[in-house]
C-alpha cells in the first residue's frame, strides 16, 4: 500500500517561527501524527457531517428528507434557502444515508462595553472559605464587582478532576472539561446542609485560610466528609432527578467514572480490563450495583450548577475558561476514547518564553474522527463552557485551526503542526453562543494564520489583546477585543517593575539570554504607558490606558490590583513553585475596602467612561 499523504491528512509541512522563519516539520513528528490517526495509503473517509451558516443557504445533490432536532418532518430538493433552515442541530436523509446538519448563525454575541476583574476563584478567599476560594465567595465577588460598576468577572477554569485524595492542581490539566469541580461548593450552601452539624468541618477548613499556600487535598477531604453525611441524610429530590434526566447519558458517564475512581483509582487505563470501555457490559453492571455511588457524584453538579447558577444573578458576566484538553487518565480520556489521537501529545513549538518547547501532556482530539461524531464531544464542551450565558474564553483558540502534536516521549522540537475544520468548529461555538446569550473570546496570543485570525474577527470572537505583547499603544487596539496586561502564564505588574519575576525565574534555573530580552520589552511596554513611577501608580496607569482603548472589555487581574508580585504559574515547572496555589494576600472582606482596589476599579471605570 502506497504511503499515506500528510497534507491530505492535514498534517502540515512545516510552521513559521515566532519571528517568520520557516521551520520544516520533522519526519519524526510526521509519522507519529498519521499513525495517530491511523492513516493508510488512502486519503480521508467522507463523513456524514454538514455545518453550514444559514445565510448561506444549503444545495442539495439530490433529493431527502430534512428531521429537525425539535421534530419537523419535510421533503426538501435542490437548494434551501436561509428562511428554510432553522438553527440547530438536525438530520439529513438522502441516498448518502443519514447526515448530520448543523446550522448556525455564523457569529457569536456581542457584549457591551464594559470592564471587570480576572480571578483565580481558588485563591479568592474569604473569612467563610474552608482554604479555598469557592462558589460562596463568587458569588460575593460578582455583586461587589457590580456595585462598582463592573460588568465582566473572568474566572480560572472550574473543570472536574479526580474525586480522590490527591486533588490536580492545574485548572488547566482537568479530568473532564464537559463537568465542574465539586471542591468549589460552599458547604453551607447545600440543599440539606442545615440538618448536619459541620462545625468541626467548617472550623477545621477555615483554619486553612492562615496559610497563603492552598491545600487542596486537605481542604478537599474536609469537604467531601462533609457532603458524603449530607448525602446520607437526604430523602430523594424531585428536581435533581429532574436535572439528571435532562443531562443524559453525558452526565451518568461522568457519575459512573467519578464513582469508579473512588474504587479503582484516577487513571481508566489501569482498571481491571472489562471497565475500560464506558459502554461495556462490566460498566454497565458495576453502575447497577452502585447506583448510590453513581447518583452521589451526580449530585455535587447538579450543586455546582444551582450554587454557579446563584452567582449569575448577582449581575456581571461570569467568563467562564474552556482549557484547551484534559488529562488523558480522566473523563473525558474514558468517555471519548474513539476521537483521541492516541501516540502524541498537544504543545507549543519553541519560542522566546519557552526556548525548549512545550509538551502539555494530554492527547488531541482526532479532527477525522471528531468530525465522524458529529463533532458531538466539541458541542458538549462549548455548551458545558457557555451554561447559564455570560461569555467564554476559549484557551489557545487557534487550537480549532491547527494543533502542534508532539509525538509522547519526544522533546516538543519533533512536534508538528495538524489543521483542524476550522470552519466547522466556529460555527458550532457560534450556534452554541447564540443559544446561551454568551460572547466569546478566543486566547489568540503567538503565532496565529492570518486567515484565521480574520475569520475570528467575522465569527464576533473577540481577540485577547495584552499590553505585554502589543507593540502599539492601546489606543490603536481593535475594539472587537478583550484588553488586559497578562496572563496567569506571566508576570504581574509588580513582578515586572521590581525585577523580582526575573529573580524567581533565575532561581528555577530558567533564565536564559531570551527570556531576559524578552523581559527587557516588558519593562519598556510598561514604561511607555506608564513612565518611570512607583509599581501602585504604574498598576493605574497601564489598566487606566486599557480602559480607554476602543476594545469593548477590560480585564484586571485581582493579583495586579494589590500588587502581588508572584505569578500564578510559572511554565513548564514541576517543583519549587507553588503552581495554581497562591491566595491573595487578604481575604475578599479586605480587598472590597482596600483603598489600592478601590483607586483602580475608579480608573478602569473612568476609562470606560470616554
Amino acid at each position: 500500500m502506497d504511503a499515506p499523504d500528510p497534507a491530505a491528512w492535514g498534517v502540515a509541512p512545516g510552521h513559521h517561527h515566532v519571528h517568520g522563519e520557516w521551520v520544516p516539520a520533522p519526519a519524526e513528528g510526521v509519522r507519529a501524527a498519521l499513525e495517530a490517526m491511523g492513516a493508510d495509503g488512502r486519503a480521508p473517509a467522507e463523513t456524514p457531517t454538514w455545518v453550514v451558516r444559514r445565510s448561506d443557504g444549503l444545495r442539495l445533490p439530490w433529493a431527502g428528507r430534512l428531521l429537525t432536532e425539535d421534530g419537523e418532518a419535510r421533503d426538501v430538493a435542490d437548494e434551501l434557502a436561509p428562511d428554510e433552515l432553522p438553527l440547530g442541530y438536525h438530520t439529513l436523509a438522502g441516498p448518502p444515508g443519514e447526515i448530520r446538519l448543523i446550522v448556525s448563525p455564523g457569529v457569536c454575541p456581542r457584549p457591551t462595553r464594559s470592564w471587570g476583574w480576572a480571578v483565580q476563584l481558588y485563591g479568592a478567599r474569604s473569612a467563610a472559605s474552608w482554604g479555598i476560594g469557592d462558589l460562596g465567595d463568587l458569588r460575593r465577588l460578582a455583586a461587589w464587582t457590580t456595585a462598582g460598576g463592573g460588568g465582566i468577572v473572568l474566572l480560572s477554569p472550574l473543570h472536574g478532576v479526580a474525586p480522590g485524595a490527591e486533588q490536580e492542581a492545574s485548572p488547566y490539566y482537568p479530568a473532564s472539561r464537559r463537568w465542574r469541580n465539586p471542591i468549589y461548593l460552599r458547604v453551607e450552601d447545600v440543599p440539606g446542609a442545615d440538618a448536619v452539624n459541620l462545625g468541626a468541618w467548617a472550623a477545621e477548613g477555615r483554619a486553612l485560610n492562615a496559610a497563603r499556600h492552598i491545600d487542596r487535598d486537605h481542604a478537599w477531604r474536609l469537604k467531601r466528609a462533609a457532603l458524603d453525611r449530607i448525602w446520607g441524610t437526604l430523602a430523594p429530590s424531585p428536581d435533581f432527578e429532574r436535572w439528571a434526566d435532562e443531562q443524559g447519558p453525558a452526565l451518568e458517564g461522568w457519575a459512573t467514572w467519578a464513582a469508579l475512581t473512588d474504587e479503582h483509582g484516577p487513571d481508566w487505563r489501569r482498571w481491571p480490563a472489562g471497565l475500560s470501555r464506558p459502554d461495556g457490559p462490566a460498566v454497565a453492571e458495576w453502575r447497577a450495583a452502585h447506583r448510590r455511588e453513581v447518583l452521589f457524584h451526580a449530585w455535587l453538579q447538579w450543586l455546582v450548577e444551582l450554587q454557579l447558577v446563584a452567582a449569575a444573578r448577582t449581575g456581571p458576566a461570569l467568563v467562564s475558561d474552556l482549557a484547551v484538553g484534559a488529562n488523558p487518565a480522566g473523563a473525558d480520556g474514558w468517555q471519548w476514547q474513539d476521537v483521541i489521537a492516541w501516540g502524541v501529545n498537544v504543545g507549543a513549538p519553541p519560542d522566546e518564553f519557552n526556548t525548549g518547547g512545550q509538551d502539555w501532556g494530554f492527547p488531541p482530539f482526532d479532527p477525522w474522527r471528531l468530525r465522524a461524531a458529529g463533532y458531538e464531544p466539541f458541542v458538549q464542551l462549548v455548551r458545558a463552557s457557555m451554561a447559564g450565558g455570560g461569555g467564554v474564553r476559549i484557551d489557545h483558540v487557534t487550537g480549532l485551526s491547527r494543533l502542534f502534536w508532539v509525538p509522547t516521549g519526544a522533546p516538543p522540537g519533533l512536534g508538528v503542526y495538524v489543521r483542524y475544520p476550522w470552519e466547522d468548529l466556529l460555527n458550532v461555538v457560534a450556534l452554541e453562543a447564540w443559544r446561551a446569550g454568551a460572547f466569546v473570546v478566543g486566547e489568540d496570543l503567538g503565532t496565529v494564520e492570518p486567515e484565521f485570525r480574520a475569520a475570528l474577527g467575522r465569527w464576533g470572537i473577540l481577540s485577547y489583546r495584552l499590553l505585554w505583547f502589543e507593540d502599539s499603544p492601546p489606543d490603536g487596539w481593535p475594539e472587537v477585543a478583550l484588553a488586559a496586561v497578562t496572563t496567569h502564564d506571566l508576570p504581574t505588574v509588580r513582578g515586572v517593575w521590581t525585577g523580582s519575576d526575573a529573580v524567581a525565574r533565575t532561581a528555577l534555573g530558567l533564565d536564559a539570554g531570551a527570556e531576559d530580552e524578552a523581559r527587557r520589552r516588558l519593562r519598556g511596554r510598561l514604561e511607555a504607558v506608564c513612565g518611570d513611577v512607583p509599581t501602585d501608580e504604574a498598576v493605574v496607569r497601564a489598566y487606566g490606558a486599557l480602559a480607554a482603548s476602543p476594545s469593548l472589555l477590560v480585564a484586571a487581574t485581582l493579583d495586579d490590583a494589590l500588587l502581588v508580585e508572584e505569578r500564578p504559574n510559572q511554565p513548564g515547572v514541576v517543583e519549587g513553585w507553588p503552581n495554581w496555589s497562591l491566595a491573595l494576600p487578604e481575604p475578599l472582606e479586605q480587598v472590597e475596602v482596600d483603598p489600592r482596589v478601590k483607586r483602580l476599579a475608579a480608573a478602569l471605570a473612568a476609562g470606560r467612561a470616554r
